[in-house]
């Protein structure tokens, strides 16, 4: 049986990032799960993993995880690696796992693939190509591990409660891995529940008009309640809003029970993000848009009239 690892992140509050329960629940399917949780807080969040399935937990709770790039956490691996040969190590798409994963191929010469949408077993995974009209069939050669980096929310998170066994990381880090030093991390703060986690996330596009109109969609989704305010890249580039709320092939993923798209015209780019939602409505007053085809419901007139008008009938519905 295959013995594929998760690479987990610890957040800011000290608990492990949910990317790691998704990519958990598709590595016990493939065969033993484990993972590798490395970062000041470490061996407290670790048995978190277990309720996802992972028999095995590499942990340390060593600052220089922390405090530095991904050298040392790179470092690390090898030794892991080396010692217990794991046929496949699986990343989430965040800015750090890509880093540690680009770092770590060289290294090891391995396959390392990116953007996964499913991974059949540890010699081939599935991708999307040209703004996912396409899936592509990818086989994993070369040495063992192979690398994967997955695209966020392609499994759901299932709970498989086991109790880990913990294994202590003693690795020592030379001086030289140590030089590139964090001196700050920000975090953006959100009103609202996360993009991937909202349940009802009302996405704007440029039938907006402008910056300002974004604010029709936050009152929207505070009528609503449980909703997050994404957009599209053209209003991001744009400067309307952060990249953070950019939802697309180049942006964050989602899955919500509903997604309401206002003033989206529906490029491929931006579908991709979203066209696993449970419920699509859209809202345009161009009656060709392409978002229409993909939606359950649509409204065909102006985002700026018919948005506040849903507001108020949302806050009537809710007394």
């Amino acid at each position: 049986m295959a013995t594929v690892w998760v690479y987990a992140e610890l957040t800011s509050d000290g608990t492990v990032h949910p990317a790691a329960f998704e990519l958990l629940t598709k590595a016990r399917a493939l065969g033993d799960a484990s993972a590798v949780l490395l970062g000041p807080g470490a061996s407290a969040a670790a048995p978190s993993l277990g309720e996802y399935g992972a028999k095995t937990v590499y942990v340390s709770d060593d600052a220089a995880f922390h405090d530095h790039l991904a050298q040392p956490i790179v470092h690390a691996l090898i030794d892991l690696i080396a010692e217990h040969d794991p046929q496949m190590i699986l990343f989430p798409m965040t800015y750090a796992a890509r880093d540690v994963a680009g770092r770590l191929q060289p290294r090891t010469g391995s396959t390392l693939m990116a953007n996964a949408v499913e991974i059949a077993s540890p010699e081939s995974a599935r991708t999307e190509i040209w703004g996912g009209t396409q899936m592509v069939d990818v086989s994993l050669a070369g040495p063992d591990p192979k690398l994967v980096i997955v695209r966020p929310k392609s499994f759901p998170a299932e709970p498989a409660a086991t109790v880990p066994e913990i294994v202590r990381v003693e690795a020592e880090i030379p001086d030289e891995l140590k030089k590139a030093t964090v001196k700050e991390r920000h975090e953006e703060e959100a009103s609202g529940p996360k993009l991937e986690e909202a349940t009802v996330v009302v996405s704007g596009g440029r039938g907006l008009q402008e910056a300002g109109n974004f604010k029709l969609l936050e009152d929207l989704a505070k009528a609503i309640g449980n909703a997050a305010v994404g957009a599209t890249r053209a209003v991001v580039d744009a400067g309307w809003v952060p990249y953070s709320m950019q939802i697309g092939q180049t942006g964050t993923t989602v899955t919500p029970d509903v997604y309401i798209a206002v003033g989206i015209s529906g490029a491929t780019q931006h579908l991709v993000g979203m066209k696993n939602a449970k419920r699509i409505i859209a809202i345009n007053k161009d009656p060709d848009a392409p978002i229409f085809k993909v939606a359950d419901l649509g409204v065909v007139g102006d985002a700026l009239k018919v948005v506040p008008a849903l507001i108020e009938e949302v806050r009537k519905a809710k007394g």
